[in-house]
């Protein structure tokens, strides 16, 4: 029997603060808090986590440092973008500053998308599936109600909510990053499709037909669901881009690129 004492390279239990740490470490990196989603106050999380408040604020403070949280004063913490730390900075350049990428882009998400909602069809639990209810009948009610913005931002949250069903960590987080850089522009784009009532019908049913497939547990309907939506996604963002440069084209001629007088 070897009653010898543990060296001092033996693992050392850990402090109150860093078992705080990796306890919302964790919630991060599995998807349970969200990008830009706010904490409770120091006070609350205290009670919650049946801790001091010091030990909170040491907590907090490592994973600031480590770039999981952000801090504003007054405003307490919120769950950091990921997309720097996540992916390298030249594809976050690429995808920010040019927008041919999104053509790109739209062909990735048909490729990890289809994958995900055949996974979200056969993982999925009952609180999956509620969230995805939700978000599908959030697009109906604001497809009812002709609201553009209401029912791109709802379309965002169903596909963030398939990919949090699918129950693989690495895809939600690659997406959560991507998603974080492109936000923006992706919601403009979704308003500008969701403004034109044929395009809007058609996007809805594509939807249903994604949630209905998930919800009775149809993998491959969802997969085929899915790439339907998103191939049609990708070639009228194809149609409507070139159109605006066509358009764009035939002003500057018009206007001789603004650098002569008016013609007549």
């Amino acid at each position: 029997m070897n009653d010898a004492l543990p060296g001092p390279d033996a693992a050392k239990p850990p402090t109150a603060a860093g078992a705080v740490t990796s306890r919302i470490e964790r919630l991060i990196l599995e998807g349970s808090l969200r990008p830009g989603e706010p904490l409770l106050p120091e006070r609350e999380l205290a009670v919650r986590l049946g801790v001091s408040r010091p030990t909170v604020r040491l907590a907090l403070k490592d994973l600031e440092s480590r770039g999981l949280l952000t801090s504003r004063e007054g405003r307490g913490a919120r769950v950091a973008q990921l997309a720097p730390a996540t992916i390298t900075d030249p594809l976050i350049r690429l995808l920010s500053e040019r927008g041919e990428v999104a053509d790109d882009y739209l062909e990735f998400r048909d490729t990890v998308e289809t994958a995900a909602s055949a996974m979200a069809a056969m993982r999925a639990n009952d609180v999956d599936l509620d969230r995805i209810r939700a978000c599908a009948e959030r697009i109906e009610r604001a497809h009812v109600t002709a609201d553009p913005q209401e029912e791109a931002e709802a379309d965002a949250d169903l596909h963030a909510a398939i990919y949090e069903a699918s129950h693989n960590l690495v895809l939600l987080q690659i997406m959560h990053a991507l998603s974080a850089v492109l936000q923006s522009d992706v919601l403009n784009n979704r308003a500008r499709l969701f403004a034109i009532p044929q395009i809007r019908d058609l996007l809805r049913d594509q939807h249903m037909a994604i949630a209905g497939a998930i919800l009775e547990r149809r993998p491959e309907d969802a997969r085929e669901a899915a790439h339907a939506h998103l191939s049609y996604l990708r070639r009228t963002m194809r149609e409507l881009s070139d159109a605006e440069a066509r358009l764009d084209l035939s002003r500057r001629r018009r206007d001789g690129g603004g650098l002569t007088p008016p013609r007549a």
